[in-house]
């Protein structure tokens, strides 16, 4: 029965790894297109286009993928007993953010949907760094645990 559990556990830690690669691919992506949508004239048809890219990307990659890494992290979170340790609190509280990031994007996607063009392409490209700060901040928690 040990066998089983550890085998189901290196298959949930593998699943959610793949799923975190795929969500932070399409949060990398989302400002990419954001920069590139806001280059085209509001009701064009590349505007049309590029509603129904990030639509894609959205309903595709990004809502999937994150309710996976949340249900299997937390599956895998219980089973290892990390709810008591301090790195895991850590690690919790920036994938809290990441998700805040998450919700922020879908919301950008609906403003461009609707004519609304509120960033300049310098604060897309910048914001385009969260994913990627978070990224690290979340590795060295894990494989480190500081504290």
């Amino acid at each position: 029965m040990n066998e089983i559990l550890s085998m189901l556990y290196l298959w949930l830690k593998a699943a959610h790894i793949i799923f975190v690669i795929f969500w932070l691919a399409g949060l990398f992506m989302m400002p990419r297109f954001f920069v590139y949508h806001q280059e085209c004239a509001v009701g064009s048809d590349e505007d049309g286009k590029w509603i129904e890219r990030e639509g894609k990307l959205r309903k595709i990659i990004l809502n999937p993928s994150l309710i996976i890494v949340w249900v299997v992290g937390l599956a895998l979170a219980y089973n290892i007993g990390a709810f008591s340790q301090g790195w895991f609190h850590a690690k919790l509280l920036v994938v809290l953010l990441l998700t805040g990031y998450h919700g922020w994007m879908i919301g950008y996607v609906k403003k461009l949907a609707r004519g609304e063009r509120t960033m300049t392409d310098k604060a897309l490209r910048l914001v385009n760094e969260v994913p990627g700060v978070t990224a690290a901040i979340i590795v060295i928690l894990v494989i480190i645990k500081p504290f």
